[in-house]
């Protein structure tokens, strides 16, 4: 028999449920009663200079290497093989060292001939001097066999010389700056074998743009930093001795050479060097630092910084782009304050916290 009390499970469930279900009702009423805080809106700070009233444009810089003020492509005066070469690539070398040997047996055979000859003449012209004293032969007959000896004799002068060339002299005391023939070539007369760097003078060797030529003239004082070098390391000195008139056809560059001081000749050839020339002029445009720039496509802009700190966009008239910085004609006054750095990360009408910029 079932007791009276017994409470079905399946009657207690629902109570139970409907408590929880209007505790959290309550719940979630007094979460959606709270106001949410509001958001502090944090200012971005940003790099920022005031535009300055003009600018000192100090010249471009310009990469080159160090030459010889002198230097000569030297070959032999005859054609034939090649079978010793006595010195190599940066070898130093005197005036009157032997750099090279040719094969000499053709000109031994020419000598040797020549001298025979001259033999055969000098004979004649003794047998007919004695046959003139002696009223045998006229007078012309001995002039033709004088002359026939000084013929000879040149010959032999020739033939000498031809074997002399036969060797390959240094005519400058130096450095062989490179070696162009080797042992077993044949070589024609005239064709270089060798380049010789005459000790003394040097210069770097650099191109000029087309864009920069108006700016360069002979003469003008220039400052050479080698690529080896310390930051603290003086610069060495000199100036523009040379500006080619023509552009080179492939590359639109005008060839200079920049003239080392004597006291600095004997920085050794071959090394980098960078050649800024001390131009210092002054004019009207404004520098600012490349990194303020916003390029839209082909239009440059600034960031204007207001006097409540907010920015806006601006177009500028950018004349030229120097290692210093971009040289601004128009589209921006003195005194005014642009952003100097990280101008792609900002948006027109955006409240900034300036902060002084170092850049110049």
């Amino acid at each position: 028999m079932r007791s009276a009390l017994h409470c079905p499970p399946v009657l207690m469930f629902p109570r139970i449920s409907m408590k929880f279900g209007v505790l959290l009702f309550v719940l979630v009423l007094s979460a959606c009663s709270k106001e949410p805080e509001p958001a502090v809106k944090i200012e971005r700070p940003v790099l920022t200079m005031v535009a300055g009233s003009g600018a000192i444009v100090s010249g471009h810089t310009y990469s080159g290497e160090i030459r010889a003020r002198y230097e000569t492509q030297l070959g032999f005066r005859i054609g034939g093989k090649i079978i010793a070469r006595l010195v190599d690539a940066g070898a130093q070398v005197k005036a009157g060292q032997a750099l090279m040997r040719l094969d000499h047996g053709d000109t031994a055979l020419q000598l040797g001939s020549a001298e025979a000859q001259h033999q055969l003449a000098e004979a004649d012209a003794k047998r007919f001097r004695e046959l003139r004293d002696k009223k045998f032969v006229s007078q012309s007959a001995l002039d033709a066999k004088e002359t026939a000896l000084k013929a000879a004799a040149a010959q032999v002068g020739l033939a000498r010389n031809q074997s002399a060339y036969a060797t390959l002299y240094a005519d400058r005391t130096g450095v062989i700056a490179a070696v162009l023939a080797e042992a077993g070539q044949v070589v024609s007369a005239g064709q270089p074998t060798v380049r010789l760097a005459q000790s003394g003078e040097r210069e770097v060797a650099i191109a000029i743009p087309e864009s920069q030529l108006s700016n360069l003239k002979v003469g003008i004082p220039a400052e050479i930093v080698l690529s080896t070098s310390a930051e603290t390391t003086m610069p060495l000195s000199g100036y523009l001795r040379e500006l080619a008139p023509v552009a080179d056809p492939s590359s639109r560059t005008y060839a200079a050479r920049v003239m080392l001081n004597r006291s600095e000749a004997d920085v050794p050839l071959g090394m980098t060097a960078r050649v800024r020339f001390n131009i210092n002029k002054k004019t009207d445009n404004l520098m600012i630092p490349l990194s303020a720039i916003f390029q839209q496509g082909n239009q440059a802009a600034v960031w204007i910084v207001a006097s409540d700190h907010t920015i806006s966009l601006r177009p500028v008239q950018v004349s030229a782009y120097l290692d210093g910085g971009a040289l601004v004609a128009g589209g921006l006054s003195a005194g005014e304050r642009i952003v100097s750095n990280g101008v792609h990360r900002l948006a027109a009408g955006e409240k900034i916290r300036a902060i002084e910029s170092n850049t110049q």
